[in-house]
């Protein structure tokens, strides 16, 4: 997140985008770092002696101990706030402090103990939506009217976390919540780039791993959004590069492919998004699932697309797919028609609820807010799912640093969203992270992949996603490639059902090993 964004400025890399993507095996030469300067998890650093110039250091690492009572169950875990410290291989000097949040459940066997490392998208983004949305020990309310800046930064024990079957390590790429960029405009560049974001990351899981002891436990990359792109890339360098082997792989509404669907004008966005436009109408009526919206796909991938290959000036194929588009997604006859069928995830929004003076998010067709211009002809508002939420989550992880972690920033502000990095974000010529899917998975039958998408989520549809793993040969197990869809958008787990679903489905993976 913001996906919406990237998935606008995309089109960039056709119109000339020169800042093509340097090898990963380069970027390691000019982002790696110096023998380790953070202590195992459980210790704190020493205070040192700063350079001159540079930044005041973050906290030291701080663990502090818990215990969460939930249905039917408690659950006593350590929680350790801290950085890891990135340094040029070269010259040493510092790049970056990534920050990271681990929870590590009491008594269980480290060497079979499974541990998740989890990061959310934007590019810009902290992990603080999947810590706080569905994962963590801790949750807030996401759901319904908490997605308005005034509600109430409350957290509360969540019971559908994953911490009974795996630890928890929450990681905030450069720039994003306390995890800090070092060096200058060059460190920067590069650390906002494919490359240098994927092997920033790969580097900072190797470091964890390392000062932690886990070589031995089986290791799984979760994902959302642009980081369900990250994850499969990180994996492949973890695995070819940095010596580290993964388990498994959770890639929640993920973007597997931005030129394949994104490009402008393209009729398979049209394809790919039709299906979420129909689930967000059906389900304004009756609850829905993936077997009711059958129908739709196999009409998006027929009849639909051959009206839509057949062009603009076709009048037989405008008028019939004008009226079916129309009469699956309740959007107005006469638009559709005057729009040739061609709708963007932007008008469904503004038009689906035009006569109640609401725009639908973007990340949930369901969820709604207030039109703050009606009569203009744009939609100017805001997305109410995902900015509605942006103040009670950045309050709540604030809280949960000073008073659960004891891990206080006194000189930096935690940035939950820095839509600075998603403007400046080097995307290179052809982002796609499939290759990397399919080459992670041959190099390693035993790695298992659960792809995770809500129904409703017009920004990364479902759809989309089952048209690119469709075309993906099968290797080894049949079953060890997962597809599952649940009621939501892009933030799914904000309904109580589809959590509860999703946490058995990853149990599933990491206990299926």
């Amino acid at each position: 997140m913001t996906l919406h964004a990237l998935l606008q400025k995309i089109a960039c890399a056709a119109l000339g985008l020169t800042l093509a993507m340097a090898p990963l095996q380069a970027q390691e030469q000019r982002t790696q770092e110096q023998p380790s300067q953070s202590q195992p998890s459980g210790q704190r650093r020493s205070t040192e002696q700063r350079p001159a110039g540079e930044l005041p250091r973050l906290p030291p690492d701080a663990t502090t101990q818990h215990k969460v009572d939930l249905p039917g169950r408690s659950l006593s875990f350590k929680a350790t706030a801290g950085t890891i410290r990135l340094f040029d291989a070269t010259t040493g000097a510092p790049h970056a402090d990534m920050a990271f949040i681990a929870y590590a459940l009491d008594g269980a066997e480290a060497r079979n103990r499974p541990v998740t490392f989890v990061f959310n998208g934007g590019p810009g983004y902290a992990s603080a939506w999947l810590q706080l949305g569905a994962l963590g020990p801790w949750r807030l309310n996401m759901d319904g009217d908490a997605a308005r800046p005034s509600a109430p930064p409350t957290l509360e024990p969540n019971a559908q976390t994953w911490l009974d079957f795996t630890d928890l390590v929450f990681l905030d790429p450069a720039g994003t919540g306390y995890s800090r960029i070092l060096g200058g405009d060059e460190v920067r560049k590069s650390l906002w780039s494919t490359n240098g974001d994927i092997n920033s990351l790969a580097v900072t899981i190797r470091r964890w791993v390392q000062a932690n002891g886990r070589e031995a436990s089986p290791k799984f990359i979760l994902g959302e959004s642009y980081g369900g792109f990250r994850a499969p890339k990180i994996a492949h360098v973890l695995q070819t590069d940095q010596g580290v082997g993964v388990s498994g792989l959770v890639l929640v509404s993920p973007v597997l492919d931005f030129a394949r669907f994104n490009a402008s004008g393209s009729v398979l966005s049209y394809v790919a998004r039709l299906p979420s436009f129909t689930a967000t109408a059906r389900e304004r009526k009756d609850p829905i699932t993936r077997e009711n919206l059958r129908d739709v796909e196999a009409y998006a991938t027929g009849e639909f697309l051959s009206d839509l290959m057949k062009g603009v000036n076709d009048p037989s194929a405008l008028e019939r797919l004008s009226r079916r588009e129309a009469d699956l997604t309740g959007l107005d006859y006469a638009l559709v028609r005057r729009l040739g069928g061609r709708i963007s995830a932007e008008i469904f929004a503004r038009e689906i609820n035009r006569d109640q003076g609401r725009v639908s998010s973007l990340y949930d067709g369901n969820a709604t807010g207030l039109d703050p211009n009606p009569f203009s002809p744009r939609n100017t508002a805001e997305d109410q799912l995902r900015l509605g939420l942006h103040a009670p989550i950045t309050e709540a992880m604030v809280d949960l640093y000073r008073t659960r972690l004891n891990w206080v920033v006194e000189n930096g502000r935690y940035q939950f969203q820095n839509e600075q990095a998603g403007r400046q974000w080097d995307r290179g010529s052809h982002p796609e992270a499939v290759t990397d899917l399919r080459n992670s998975m041959a190099l390693d039958p035993k790695m298992g992949v659960l792809v995770a998408h809500g129904l409703t989520d017009l920004v990364t549809p479902y759809f989309e996603t089952r048209m690119v793993l469709d075309q993906i040969p099968l290797t080894g197990s049949p079953d060890r490639l997962r597809f599952e869809t649940y009621t939501g958008g892009h933030m799914f787990y904000a309904r109580e059902e589809a959590r509860k679903r999703f946490r058995a489905d990853g149990e599933r993976l990491m206990g299926g090993r």
